[in-house]
């Protein structure tokens, strides 16, 4: 069912409704009259969706971050296996 915009005549309110297709004589929904008469609505544009890989959702974006995120632990985990140390001393600033 559509929603419609009507138009009392009785005391001049505008509001919306949700009715069947054919039907007639809304009741106002200030006063209760069942003089209204339906308007015509201009239609909202559709909203403007930005498309291409450089916009991504959050939700997207949160996916990639997990799946690196899950790849540099299991590396971890395969360098600690082999007996490597996963994570190397950083070197200091101004030492070579």
């Amino acid at each position: 069912m559509p929603i419609y915009e009507f138009e009392c005549e009785e005391c001049g309110a505008r509001f919306e409704e949700l009715v069947a297709a054919g039907a007639e004589g809304v009741a106002c929904a200030e006063c209760g009259s069942t003089r209204t008469r339906r308007l015509m609505s201009s239609v909202s544009p559709p909203g403007r969706q930005p498309r291409g890989a450089a916009v991504r959702s959050n939700e997207s974006q949160r996916r990639e971050r997990e799946a690196a995120r899950k790849d540099r632990i299991a590396e971890s985990r395969q360098k600690r296996a082999r007996g490597e140390n996963p994570h190397p001393p950083k070197k200091k600033k101004g030492t070579k």
